[in-house]
């Protein structure tokens, strides 16, 4: 396997020109700037709750001075969009105000790690098309199968936003009330990029179309956005929030949706089936901005591109293998594994039955691998975690699962969200890998120990890296493997690596669309052939990507950086593999180039 990891002299140089360099004197020397850079990332954090106060409900702190908070959305308006942009740059200038070298050591990792993140949001905002924010999966389109505050309303409202008072409801029902604001603030954004020759694919709006008016269309009361509230309040007793949450969007957010709706259906004459950016305005300086940010390295698309192919072949390989000691021998990889895939006992109903005996195997493997997780690390969180089903209102254009961290004080679960709208896409084969991945020792359990560690400032337990993030939970898969969590499951093995193999895909995939002018049909083809992924599995994450550039990149780039700078010190005296996971979960998540110097100091050659 090629093993990458980014250049920390070049990494940040490349996007916006900050080095990273080593620390030096005595903490007690440092003192003042450390306070200094603490107070200044503080008030940059919560100005950021101000701006989106979803941000505060997620995180379960929407209470005390914030308690406001919890009955707002954000302002989507062009002045407030515009003013956030603004603050970019004077947040930047700040923290650069504040020299690296006067700093500690932790507070040397949040001030690099802040200064990388402004830097590449800086470099996206000036691709005025670019859109990101609640609801907004960060992409040129606004409003997607992904992307808009449809797709992510309903959830939110009914697995974040509390409602345990009678305060709490009628936060809840202005928020209700404020959707429709909301959602013809994305039909604009949607108008201004056509305006300026931004236009979604034509299957892109066709899967858009289709959940809005799922959404839009049926019983209201069958909504989730009426039904939470109205289940909710009567439990606390309270009465009239359902017939009032189901006049609401009856009447404004129903009338909103159709406004979407005709928009978009307004759109489709002009919507071609090209699936790159690299048509859009500078569409190539843009693809190079969004893979700068998601994997927090300098590589390049043709880069990235190739290891990804290397990746790949060596992957399907070390496969071969496995599935010819199963009895699997003739035919590719691609046909092989669907013979698998339909095995007996691979396939569960496609019911609600099935589904319930899904969730309920993949909340076990976590419970089996709780058990093993102390052999290497030293610290379990105490906060629960569990896999969910994708609310099926949106599970026709929602990808195949995300995960959802719980709250710092442990109140809410970190939760992952499977997609279960066809369970022929998940073979038993494949669901012990992604249980690893997503929960344990990977998401959720990542994101319940950092919210745990008194340690971290809430700015650096909130913060989000897609490279490390995405790389770590492809990283505790790996984990996963090493504790023997497929000693007597060879099927699942080769699940495992078959999860490699779809995410070294993506890396070519990816940069095949935005970079290379491959088609649709193209990186789906590539992808369900060199991966456990089904043709339609497939449709729906290319889609993903073609919506989201960038983005998928982030796994596998961060898994090998994680894995190669483990393998750098594990040689080196002193090493210890719990130390080595304190050290890479004990800073939350941050830039690679940063995460390379706090490993490799923490373990001198």
């Amino acid at each position: 396997m090629t093993d990458i990891v980014p250049d920390r002299r070049t990494v940040l140089a490349g996007i916006g020109g900050f080095a990273v360099a080593s620390v030096a004197g005595p903490a007690t020397a440092k003192e003042s700037g450390d306070a200094g850079l603490d107070a200044l990332l503080s008030a940059q954090f919560e100005q950021g709750l101000r701006d989106d106060p979803t941000r505060a409900t997620s995180l379960g702190i929407d209470t005390g001075v914030r308690t406001a908070l919890r009955a707002q959305f954000p302002d989507w308006s062009p002045a407030a969009r515009a003013a956030r942009t603004r603050q970019i740059d004077s947040d930047l200038a700040a923290v650069r105000a504040i020299k690296g070298e006067t700093l500690g050591d932790a507070a040397r990792i949040a001030h690099d790690s802040a200064e990388f993140d402004l830097v590449t949001r800086q470099r996206l905002a000036r691709f005025t098309y670019h859109t990101g924010g609640f609801g907004h999966r960060p992409g040129p389109y606004g409003v997607t199968q992904l992307g808009g505050f449809y797709t992510g309303v309903s959830t939110f409202l009914d697995s974040q936003h509390p409602v345990t008072t009678k305060a709490d409801a009628d936060a809840y029902m202005t928020r209700l009330q404020a959707i429709p604001t909301l959602l013809d603030a994305d039909t604009e954004i949607v108008k201004a990029n056509a305006a300026m020759g931004v236009v979604a694919p034509r299957f892109i709006l066709d899967q858009a179309l289709q959940q809005l008016a799922r959404l839009r269309d049926g019983d209201v009361g069958g909504k989730t956005l009426v039904a939470s509230i109205a289940k909710r309040s009567a439990a606390l007793g309270l009465s009239g929030y359902g017939e009032s949450a189901a006049k609401v969007f009856e009447g404004p957010i129903r009338a909103a949706l159709t406004r979407q709706i005709d928009t978009l259906t307004a759109l489709l004459p002009r919507a071609g089936t090209d699936a790159g950016v690299a048509r859009l305005p500078d569409g190539a300086a843009y693809y190079a901005a969004t893979l700068a940010q998601h994997t927090t390295t300098s590589l390049s698309a043709a880069e990235i591109h190739r290891i990804g192919r290397e990746q790949v072949a060596d992957l399907t390989s070390r496969m071969d293998v496995l599935l010819k000691a199963q009895g699997y021998k003739d035919g590719s990889i691609r046909d092989r594994l669907n013979a698998l895939g339909k095995a007996e006992g691979q396939l569960f109903a496609n019911d609600d039955n099935g589904r319930a005996e899904m969730l309920a195997y993949l909340n076990g493997l976590l419970v089996k691998i709780r058990g093993r997780l102390p052999q290497v690390f030293s610290r379990i969180p105490k906060a629960p975690y569990e896999i969910r089903r994708v609310p099926p209102e949106i599970e026709i254009g929602a990808p195949g699962g995300s995960a959802q961290a719980g709250t710092p004080d442990g109140s809410r679960p970190g939760i992952f969200f499977i997609n279960l709208r066809d369970t022929a896409e998940w073979p038993r084969y494949t669901l012990p890998t992604l249980a690893y991945h997503e929960g344990a020792p990977g998401h959720l359990f990542e994101g319940a120990l950092k919210y745990e560690d008194a340690e971290l400032p809430l700015y650096r337990q909130a913060a989000s890296v897609t490279a490390y993030g995405e790389g770590w939970g492809l990283y505790a898969e790996q984990v996963a493997d090493e504790l023997g969590m497929y000693e007597d499951d060879p099927l699942g093995k080769i699940g495992y690596l078959a999860s490699y193999a779809f995410r070294a895909s993506r890396l070519v995939v990816d940069t095949g669309i935005h970079a290379m002018e491959w088609s649709r049909e193209q990186a789906i083809d590539y992808m369900t052939q060199n991966s456990s992924n089904s043709p339609s599995a497939s449709r729906t994450e290319i889609d993903r990507y073609i919506v989201y550039p960038g983005q998928a990149c982030a796994y596998k780039v961060g898994q090998i950086a994680i894995s190669r700078v483990r393998d750098e010190v594990s040689r080196r005296r002193g090493y210890d593999i719990k130390r080595f996971h304190d050290v890479v979960l004990g800073a939350g998540r941050i830039p690679l180039a940063v995460l390379e110097r706090r490993v490799r100091a923490a373990f001198p050659a």
